[in-house]
């Protein structure tokens, strides 16, 4: 990845129609937490946070990992099998990589991606 002078990195990743019971599984998203810290090379902040919240169709875990140069975050809805993914930091980080670990974790059938590199 080519590095810039910014502020910060950002990936935006929606996940859709993912295996139902891998984002059921908080055993599961925890793994994935750490693993994606590992593959993009951040220092995790303390232990993920994964809790479970919301009714109808905004059901689902929430993933907050704060790393040593920002967080990752995620809600999981149970209802549509689907994946917000949000992965912002100072250091640079490759999307690509955030995306095949989400492959191996949830393996979702389609993805929509957003990377952007941040400048106020």
């Amino acid at each position: 990845m080519q590095k810039v002078s910014s502020w910060g990195y950002h990936l935006i990743l929606d996940c859709g129609k993912c295996i139902p019971s891998t984002i059921r599984s908080k055993n599961n998203i925890k793994e994935f937490s750490a693993d994606l810290v590992r593959k993009i090379d951040m220092v995790p902040y303390g232990k993920p946070r994964i809790v479970m919240f919301g009714d109808g169709n905004k059901k689902g875990y929430t993933l907050v990992q704060l790393i040593e140069t920002s967080n990752i975050m995620a809600h999981f809805v149970e209802e549509t099998n689907d994946i917000y993914l949000d992965v912002f930091s100072c250091k640079a980080f490759e999307p690509k990589t955030v995306e095949k670990v989400v492959d191996t974790f949830f393996n979702p059938e389609r993805k929509n991606a957003y990377f952007k590199i941040r400048q106020a």
